[in-house]
């Protein structure tokens, strides 16, 4: 066998705290072979990301170090090399795709000086602009002269994430770390980005450590697989084996967590998790939410001359009722109207059309009129971090909403915090504590709970899964499922996740361009799509199965 590129060999690294040395990885060993793609796989917090960033010398060092062990590029020990001479490896040898590229771009130098930035300082500055432009062009950007001069804001989300690879890649590096690379993407994008890894493996020749949790882009594109669990690998194997016939308890539960398109075929409405009976409304009763011709606009920029350039029309034409109990998933690409929707029906931007909550048409009304409408109607944001007041202890910040409607004594509604955050699998110890001291999933189970605060009808929830890892997004939804069918709540559930979108929902409206492309029940939507662009979204999503997925390159292990 041929000596491996890079080998990593127990390593440990410790964290400083006011009590002293922690250890968050435990003997981490790992070889990576030429052309070869090892995926590090496992939940946040499991160690993947440190690995990564000890690989390249960037832990910080006022909190992070490595205790033990070696890092090889090529037999060549990084741990002891001077700091001059790592940085000719960073970039040069290894180089690194970050998972946010927005903030890994910087935001007032053009795409075009942060490529030739990372080409001089690594093969000088003869024709880096050339490169540069070769580069863009080597990841299908179009029209590469052009974006050169642009700015990260001026792209897209995936042709951020092009840029970033392309950066990566522009010095011919041995080894791309690639962390998290796609997920923030939509399901199209994604599958654009993970094929062009594929194919500029093929090209250079370069070695891939791929970071991520979502299995199905494991069974994509990994040759080994490694699960971390608490700073330890618990299993190592080939993609197939380990899809196959996992060795750990551990394993197998990822991948029981995973949500697979078509598991739901030929059944009717999200499964059953709860021995309750489902709140199913009488026929008389009319829906909790109803829109009909829903359009959002937004205006142009003015010019000098205070002249406004003309505006963008986000959502055109929504038309779609939803009744209590049931869940209505609205899902397509980013920028194709999905959330503008979210945030009109419940009167937060501007909208023309008709939009009826519970009865009352929300139309034109003040924000003193729309007060007592919102009772009825709550919002689960993306990011759960972004959206809890981080000076705010857990239990205020559930108890805000009642504080807000007057509801109550302060003693009743920390009672009623309490027992959300009973209701929601948390100890309602827990109400002291800030939302920094818990996890991603957590913190989402404190806003599912402040959603519940006044009792509402319908829940819009907006990507609220997107960024949790599949255990704890599995738990979540299972959550979700369950306060529906005890409670009989509405939910307008909003995500770019087909296979997601499949397990939570009894009807689903495709978005495209602002406009709803394909409407119907799940299982007419999923199991006989009309349209070519639901079919397209279809396909693009991974499956988690390594022997289904396209055929490799001819290089590849």
């Amino acid at each position: 066998m041929t000596a491996p590129v890079l080998s990593v060999e127990g390593l440990c690294v410790d964290a400083r705290t006011p009590s002293g040395a922690h250890r968050v990885l435990h003997e981490v060993s790992f070889h990576l072979g030429a052309g070869e793609t090892l995926c590090l796989a496992g939940e946040s917090g499991s160690g993947k990301s440190v690995t990564s960033l000890a690989i390249m010398r960037l832990l910080p060092k006022a909190s992070l170090r490595v205790a033990a062990g070696s890092i090889r590029l090529e037999g060549r020990d990084l741990l002891p090399l001077p700091d001059r001479a790592m940085r000719r490896v960073r970039g040069g040898d290894i180089a690194m795709i970050f998972q946010e590229p927005m903030t890994s771009l910087n935001p007032v130098m053009s795409v075009g000086a942060q490529l030739t930035e990372a080409i001089r300082a690594h093969q000088g500055a003869a024709n880096a602009a050339a490169r540069a432009r070769d580069m863009l062009d080597a990841v299908r950007i179009a029209d590469p002269a052009r974006r050169l001069g642009q700015y990260p804001h001026e792209l897209s989300g995936g042709m951020r994430q092009r840029v970033m690879i392309a950066m990566a890649l522009s010095c011919r590096p041995k080894v791309l770390i690639a962390d998290e690379p796609t997920t923030a993407l939509d399901v199209t994008v994604q599958a654009q980005i993970l094929t062009l890894m594929r194919e500029l493996k093929g090209e250079f020749g370069t070695s891939i450590i791929l970071i991520t949790h979502d299995m199905g882009v494991v069974a994509e594109m990994a040759d080994r697989v490694a699960i971390l669990r608490a700073g330890r690998i618990v299993e190592a194997a080939g993609v197939v084996p380990l899809f196959t016939v996992p060795r750990e308890e551990y394993t197998r539960t990822l991948l029981a967590a995973v949500p697979r398109l078509g598991a739901r075929t030929g059944l009717e409405g999200p499964p059953r998790v709860t021995a309750a009976p489902a709140h199913e409304p009488p026929p008389a009763e009319g829906p909790v939410l109803f829109a009909r011709d829903l359009s959002v606009s937004y205006p142009g920029p003015r010019n000098w001359l205070g002249l406004r350039a003309p505006g963008h029309r986000a959502v055109e034409g929504v038309s779609f009722e939803l009744r209590r109990g049931r869940t209505l998933g609205l899902v397509g690409e980013s920028g194709s109207g999905k959330s503008t929707t979210g945030k009109a029906v419940l009167g937060l931007v501007p909208f023309a059309g008709e939009v009826t909550l519970d009865g009352v048409a929300i139309t034109g009304l003040s924000a003193r009129e729309m007060r007592p409408v919102r009772r009825k109607a709550q919002m689960i944001f993306q990011d759960p971090y972004a959206s809890l007041d981080p000076r705010m202890s857990v239990g205020a910040a559930i108890a805000e909403p009642l504080a807000i409607h007057r509801i109550g004594t302060p003693a009743e509604r920390r009672e009623r915090a309490a027992e959300l955050l009973r209701r929601v699998g948390l100890s309602p110890d827990h109400a002291a504590r800030y939302p920094h001291e818990f996890s991603g999933g957590q913190r989402q189970r404190i806003c599912i709970a402040r959603a519940l605060a006044l009792e509402p009808k319908l829940i819009v929830a907006d990507e609220s899964v997107a960024a949790l890892d599949v255990s704890v997004r599995a738990r979540v939804l299972d959550l979700m499922l369950e306060l529906q069918e005890t409670m009989g709540l509405a939910y307008l559930f909003i995500s770019h996740d087909m296979a997601v979108i499949e397990r939570m929902c009894h009807d689903v409206a495709v978005m495209r361009g602002g406009r709803i492309v394909e409407a119907g029940s799940r299982r007419a939507v999923f199991e006989n799509p009309v349209e070519a662009y639901t079919r397209e979204l279809m396909a693009a999503v991974p499956v988690p199965d390594p022997t289904r997925r396209a055929p490799r390159p001819p290089n590849a292990a």
